[in-house]
């Protein structure tokens, strides 16, 4: 559906300017904290995992350190796997589902894989609850050559001087009912559009990257996933946000084309979770929990 939404900052149909982007910031606070609820958690991996620092983000507000943890019995013959969290740091349960996997399950797929887990991507707004960073940027339509957001920028060049392949790259996010009441009308007001709202699924579904859609790595997922919590169904028009699903709880979008976190890796498995963590069926251990069930349910197919 199309519904016009006057925000409260800026000119409706003038895209925004340095001053309304200032405005923006100016509104935004510190919510929680990256340093307490991830970094001291990263901080235990340590005797079990390689945990490495590939970056840091320095804001007005604050510096912020980024971090990688990999299995330690690192071999170049074997597959590599890479599972990010956090690109979106207002989606909870990628930061946590990451952190959950390392905990939990990661090292018993180190006989098979190495695995490199990035948990947080974006910890500015995870502290903040935003989608975006303080410049205004999504970084989820950022992993390009050059990018403009340092979220990205950073794990693209960690990942790229490994120098190994990516078998498979796994993407936690969320959908919430803000990408409706607050991300969506504010990304419209600084693009000077109208907003176009999308029927939030209720439920847990993926985003596969069109080119390599691999259904039966997608079907793999959701089936670990279901033992958890409950697939989103298709809307009455057949269709996930606005797009039309490939098969049951999948969408398939141009990923490269659009910048999104699973483009980057060239992973020949690619695909992004997105859970509901609004829906009155799911709670956020569960949440949680399915995205570490994405996880093992993608790596299991591929062992």
């Amino acid at each position: 559906m199309t519904q016009e939404t006057i925000y409260h900052i800026g000119t409706p149909g003038k895209p925004w300017g340095a001053e309304e982007k200032a405005q923006w910031l100016a509104e935004q606070t510190q919510k929680r904290s990256y340093f307490d609820d991830v970094v001291s958690k990263i901080e235990k991996f340590k005797d079990d995992f390689d945990v490495e620092q590939y970056g840091e983000l320095a804001y007005e507000s604050a510096t912020y350190p980024l971090f990688a943890v990999k299995t330690k019995r690192w071999d170049s013959n074997k597959p590599t796997v890479l599972v990010t969290g956090g690109v979106h740091g207002y989606e909870t349960s990628g930061v946590h589902g990451a952190l959950r996997f390392i905990e939990t399950q990661a090292n018993s797929y180190a006989e098979h894989f190495n695995v490199i887990v990035a948990p947080c991507l974006s910890p500015w707004g995870y502290e903040t609850i935003n989608r975006w960073n303080p410049a205004a940027i999504d970084p989820n339509r950022s992993f390009v050559a050059e990018s403009p957001a340092g979220e990205c920028a950073h794990i693209m060049k960690y990942v790229a001087d490994l120098g190994v392949d990516i078998l498979a790259h796994i993407d936690l996010h969320e959908t919430t009912d803000t990408d409706n009441s607050e991300f969506r009308p504010a990304k419209a007001a600084m693009d000077g559009t109208v907003n176009t709202n999308w029927n939030i699924p209720d439920g847990f579904y993926l985003v596969g990257n069109a080119e390599k859609p691999y259904p039966e790595f997608q079907k793999a997922v959701l089936d670990s996933v279901e033992k958890v919590t409950h697939i989103a169904d298709a809307d009455d028009e057949n269709k996930l946000i606005g797009e039309d699903i490939a098969q049951r709880g999948v969408i398939l979008l141009p990923t490269s084309k659009l910048g999104l976190c699973i483009s980057f890796s060239k992973a020949e498995y690619a695909t992004t979770t997105e859970v509901y963590p609004d829906s009155p069926k799911a709670t956020p251990k569960q949440c949680i929990e399915a995205q570490v069930a994405a996880v093992t349910g993608g790596l299991d197919f591929l062992k």
